[in-house]
């Protein structure tokens, strides 16, 4: 996650933050599916995907104090 698109995760609402966790969990799902079918090109994606969750799972309980 770059900077920038950390800065405006910290500007979100805990919802907001919940509802694009959400999001970025049904597309590691799909690239992992993808993967098993020998669709996906790019598996750093995959990893991108998983960072991205780690710290959205990072923010979150910060946004509850």
């Amino acid at each position: 996650m770059k900077k920038k698109q950390l800065q405006s995760y910290t500007a979100r609402s805990e919802g907001e933050l919940q509802k694009e966790l959400l999001e970025e969990r049904e597309k590691l799902a799909n690239l992992r599916f993808d993967l098993a079918a020998g669709k996906v090109k790019n598996i750093r994606e995959i990893r991108h995907l998983k960072k991205n969750i780690a710290q959205l799972l990072t923010l979150i309980p910060k946004k509850n104090k």
